[in-house]
């Protein structure tokens, strides 16, 4: 069994707060990682899909003191959004009963922006986001698999590519036909697997609604909302990007990517390492996964963007950290790259702190006098120890 590096930080939030909400999209370990963090201490797991969790629910005040000894495990929290209120007012009774901390460990499939539009607990929870398996829970070796299959659990631990191709494409199959569904939005299965194969293409590109509309035969509203919903499921990621008053023309525009580069994969019928080293998106794909593995990495205080003007500058991730100021990022799959010209001109914009070449090696090396070339998994450990 994999352990989880988020386990700790889960055990930590609820020696301090009354609860917790575990978010990540389906299969990503959430109910495995929470039996975890319960461990020997008292506990009751609910299921709110399940029909007789919900129904021990009729009633969530008298449950729930009912079990204020235990701590309180509920999966798929967001199908119950009026239980937010109930929660609120048992733990505002529990800490004027000495009863502070470890009430409550959520599980959300949703993101928090979306969970936020329930009741507030601001002030008595923690948000904690699983992503699925990245480098800093793995060897390694093992990155080359990671960015192949993806970092869900089943799709990285199958017993070959070929089952773990498989795992992936019933996993999109059941978000497009019951998952989202029984969220509310009434859109076609077929309609957004159109939309979401359509992103895949455009891997790390500029948003462009008008022309994803125009291939959909809707209207930019249309799209907008599909993208929405997609970013609170967390399976894509919108980037924003970097504004300032520097007197130069900046694109507006987010940067948009399939957060796991494994379904990337199967939504354009990638198999294997070959064939994907072959793919012309295999520059876009190995982006998206060093974006996707630093961001996990970061604290959250530390904000992700990217930097391009209309000339032609860029730089594809930057963070800016509150202490730390701003860190440059530059991403090739090669061993041998070097940063482009954009680049530096982007630096010589910006003036960042640190500036970063991540490439699939493992050695570390100057460039130059300011930029440093490093492989994921030691910068991934660098931006963590912030």
């Amino acid at each position: 069994m994999i352990v989880r590096r988020f386990q700790a930080a889960v055990r930590d939030s609820l020696r301090h707060l009354p609860a917790v909400a575990l978010l990540g999209p389906r299969q990503v370990g959430k109910t495995t990682l929470a039996h975890a963090v319960a461990g020997s201490q008292k506990s009751v797991y609910l299921d709110l899909e399940s029909p007789l969790d919900r129904e021990k629910l009729s009633d969530p005040t008298y449950y729930l003191l009912e079990h204020r000894d235990h701590l309180v495990i509920i999966d798929e929290v967001q199908r119950m959004p009026e239980l937010f209120a109930i929660l609120r007012g048992l733990i505002d009774r529990g800490r004027r009963e000495g009863k502070k901390t470890g009430r409550f460990l959520l599980l959300g499939s949703a993101s928090v922006d979306l969970l936020r539009q329930s009741e507030t607990l601001a002030g008595r929870i923690a948000y904690i986001e699983l992503p699925p398996f990245d480098v800093l829970d793995l060897p390694a070796s093992k990155t080359t698999q990671l960015w192949v299959r993806g970092g869900f659990p089943e799709s990285y631990l199958a017993r070959n590519d070929g089952a773990s191709v498989a795992w992936r494409h019933n996993f999109i199959r059941t978000y497009l036909e019951r998952d989202i569904p029984q969220l509310g939005p009434r859109i076609p299965a077929t309609t957004l697997q159109r939309f979401w194969t359509m992103l895949a293409h455009v891997q790390g590109g500029l948003f462009n609604a008008a022309q994803l509309a125009r291939g959909l035969a809707v209207d930019g509203k249309t799209i907008a909302r599909y993208l929405d919903l997609m970013v609170d499921l967390m399976l894509v990621r919108r980037i924003q990007p970097f504004q300032a008053n520097i007197g130069k023309r900046l694109v507006k525009s987010p940067k948009v990517y399939v957060r796991d580069s494994g379904i990337l994969h199967a939504l354009l019928n990638i198999g294997d390492r070959e064939s994907l080293l072959g793919h012309p998106i295999v520059g876009s794909s190995w982006e998206g996964f060093v974006i996707e593995n630093l961001i996990a990495a970061a604290p959250s205080n530390m904000l992700p963007m990217f930097y391009r003007t209309a000339v032609g500058a860029e730089i594809d991730l930057l963070f800016e950290h509150p202490r730390h100021g701003l860190w440059a990022i530059e991403i090739k799959r090669g061993l041998s790259s070097n940063p482009e010209r954009s680049f530096y001109a982007a630096c010589e914009d910006l003036k960042p702190a640190k500036r970063f070449l991540v490439n699939a090696g493992s050695e570390r090396r100057a460039l130059d006098r300011h930029t440093e070339a490093i492989g994921l998994q030691d910068l991934a450990n660098v931006i963590a120890a912030l």
